[in-house]
């Protein structure tokens, strides 16, 4: 029964499309390299963002203000930020109280190419990222590159021009907040390299694991159940 469930599923993979959170894989190289779900582009005066209940691109608000997202914006597939980042996030800040944002792993992901449009799956190389503090939650921001590309071949975030990432900095530490306002709700606690990025990768693959892991066999199961009642 359970064979004849996988190659059920297995073929409706094939048929329809799949979530990109859920549905999307990691790519077997992981974390050293991999496959990155893009919703928004430098292009954007729209900021667009995935319905975790459907799976499509919706769009979240009009940007307020001038500020456009500074690289590729999206997620981490079948990443989750939860216990494991929210901990790393504080035992490498500091901080007491953090909690994950309950979101996929945002990832940026820099390139010499023109990329106009999202909604596309990307191959990129993780060389750093963002401690970033959002109202409490542990947001962290992985930096890559997009795999292949000539010109942003780097290695290490110590080998990415510091305008580049001035650039990310301040777009995050700008984009919540609005004219006359004295309270700034994001904080960035620190950049990291390559090292604390592949780990923020892992641990957060870890708490999908542990939140939305099997699902498959859920489904399976549920299936099953649904057959037995209407016997």
């Amino acid at each position: 029964m359970s064979e004849a469930f996988n190659t059920l599923w297995g073929n409706m993979e094939k048929r329809y499309q799949s979530h990109p959170w859920h549905g999307i894989n990691i790519g077997k190289n992981a974390p050293e390299v991999v496959m990155s779900f893009i919703e928004m582009t430098p292009h954007d005066t729209v900021k667009y963002e995935i319905d975790k209940q459907s799976g499509f691109l919706m769009v979240d608000r009009p940007q307020k203000f001038s500020n456009i997202v500074p690289a590729l914006y999206g997620f981490l597939p079948q990443t989750y930020c939860a216990e494991e980042v929210a901990d790393y996030c504080m035992k490498k800040s500091g901080r007491t109280g953090v909690v994950g944002d309950k979101d996929p792993l945002d990832i940026l992901v820099l390139t010499e190419r023109n990329i106009a449009h999202g909604n596309i799956i990307v191959p990129a190389i993780p060389i750093g990222g963002i401690r970033m503090i959002d109202d409490g939650e542990a947001d962290d921001k992985i930096i890559a590159v997009l795999k292949g590309d000539e010109s942003y071949n780097w290695n290490t975030l110590s080998e990415c021009p510091p305008a580049i990432i001035d650039r990310i900095r301040h777009y995050f530490l700008t984009y919540k907040t609005i004219p006359g306002e004295s309270l700034n709700r994001v904080e960035i606690a620190a950049i990291y390299g390559k090292d604390e990025a592949l780990e923020v990768i892992n641990r957060s693959r870890a708490d999908y694991a542990k939140h939305y892991g099997g699902i498959e066999s859920k489904m399976n199961k549920a299936t099953i159940d649904v057959i037995k009642m209407h016997k």
